[in-house]
Formats: C-alpha cells, structure tokens, sequence
C-alpha cells in the first residue's frame, strides 16, 4: 500500500470540491465551471509538486477539472504545466487527454496521462481510440481512471467530469481485460469524493478481488480514491485491500484545509 498525492486544478486554482458537483459553463462570455468546494488553495500547483518531490512521493495525480476548450481550461493546464515542471517524471496528469494533446503533457513533465472520456463513446469503451493512445505514447505512458458511481447493485465508470454515466459496469475482469492498455488504474468512488465521510468499501473490494486473483505480482497497480477522512479509515482499505491498493487522499489533509496530518498520513501508509 502506497500513498499517492493529488493537486486537483479547477478554474486555474489549486481546490479540492466535492464529487459529482462539477458543473461545465454555459458557453457564454460570462459564464464559468462551478463546483461545491471544500478548500480553495492560496498556494500555486507548483508548491504542492515540489512538497511531494521534497518527501519522495512518486506517482501524484495532477487533475484537470476544466473542460477543454473553454478559457478556464487553459487557466488550468497552465497551473498543470507549473506543478509538472517542479517535480519532472513524478507525476501523472489527466482532464481533456486525447491522442492529439498526450504527448505535450508527457513532455512537460508527467510520467504518463490519464484518460476516461476520451476512450469512451455512446456509454461504451472505444477500443479503437484505445489503440491510438497506446500507439502514439506507449502502454506504459497510459493511467486508465475507471472512477465510478453506483446504480442499482453495480459500479458504472462515469466520465466527463464524473458528470455521465456509461454502460460499463466496474469488476475485476475489467480490470484485467484492460492491461495492455494502461501501466496504473485510478478509480475515484465519486459517491463518497470530497465528503470526508468514509471510503467506499464495496469499490475497494472491487479493486482487492482483481489484485488478489491475478497474484498480485501479475497486475497493475491500483489506486482507491474517495471519502477518507480518518487514520481508522487507512487502516480499513489496507485492511479489505489487503495492503495492495494504493491510496490518495484530498480534503482531509491539512494541507488542503482538513484535519489530518499529511506527515502522519505518509507514516501510517507505510507502517
């Protein structure tokens, strides 16, 4: 089990919001992405990668949370371009990746790119917008964010933002169908995202039952995001992850304005 940081950019500005409240602009002049925020940071990108890099924290999420295309969005990657540059190939990066645009990221910093929307089309995954992603940058260049929402009894990926919903239902063979496509996974458990009120244990099950039934050593590795605000809650996802699934943690870290120590979290992640 590892701990992977996360710098979450909207609207130009470090924050951390709460899941599934993001909400795109109109399109006019004077309309702009709104979203529900937990903590507005008055610190730039660049200072969060450069704690990271300071602590030796490989794999940090850098999120776009702007739709591309709008003023907003170019705000945003720009704060991306900052945080990548202060702490080169130690981060990964997503929001608005297509085949066009991945290798511009790549070479401003990021290990790899993380992708949903782009390699889903009508609800379903597009194997063929899949290929050309692994083609033009590598497989081992590739994070596959397979965030998710619950429906009735099962776990679709949701993408645009976590705005929509498809027809792919999150499980373990999945996972498995979709490694040589992707070097990590990221799965953010948008139901309980940015509520600080507990992980969703069900999602963690999930990614448990893939690590375990590929013999661990044989899988990619696997990051759970959503609802920690706890040590006690660490202490369950290592518990029913069997210590393989990675963890980020947001608004509650003190350094995002919540009440656990980031210090002490790196201690109880590694203990």
């Amino acid at each position: 089990m590892r701990f992977r940081p996360c710098i979450d950019i909207h609207n130009g500005k470090v924050k951390q919001i709460v899941g599934g409240s993001l909400k795109d602009g109109t399109g006019g002049s004077d309309s702009v992405s709104t979203a529900s925020e937990n903590f507005v940071s008055e610190h730039g990108a660049d200072h969060f990668a450069t704690l990271y890099k300071e602590h030796d924290l490989f794999g940090g999420h850098v999120i776009l949370l702007n739709k591309a295309g709008t003023p907003e969005y170019e705000a945003t990657k720009a704060e991306a371009f900052k945080a990548l540059g202060a702490y080169r190939s130690g981060l990964s990066v997503g929001g608005g990746i297509t085949t066009e645009n991945a290798r511009e990221f790549l070479d401003a910093g990021a290990y790899a790119v993380i992708v949903t929307s782009y390699v889903f089309r009508d609800g379903i995954i597009d194997y063929e917008r899949l290929d050309a992603l692994r083609n033009t940058v590598g497989r081992e260049h590739i994070i596959l964010d397979l965030s998710c929402r619950r429906r009735d009894d099962a776990y679709y990926i949701v993408t645009d933002r976590w705005q929509k919903f498809t027809d792919t239902v999150l499980d373990a063979s999945l996972l498995k169908k979709l490694e040589e496509y992707s070097c990590e996974y990221l799965i953010h458990a948008v139901d309980v995202e940015g509520r600080q009120s507990g992980i969703d244990k069900d999602v963690v099950k999930i990614l448990a039952q893939y690590r375990l039934n590929e013999n661990h050593s044989n899988s990619i590795p696997v990051t759970y995001a959503g609802g920690v605000h706890s040590f006690e809650d660490i202490g369950v996802l290592r518990d029913i992850g069997n210590g393989l699934v990675d963890v980020t943690i947001g608004s509650s870290l003190d350094i995002f304005g919540g009440s656990m120590s980031f210090k002490k979290v790196l201690e109880k992640v590694t203990e």
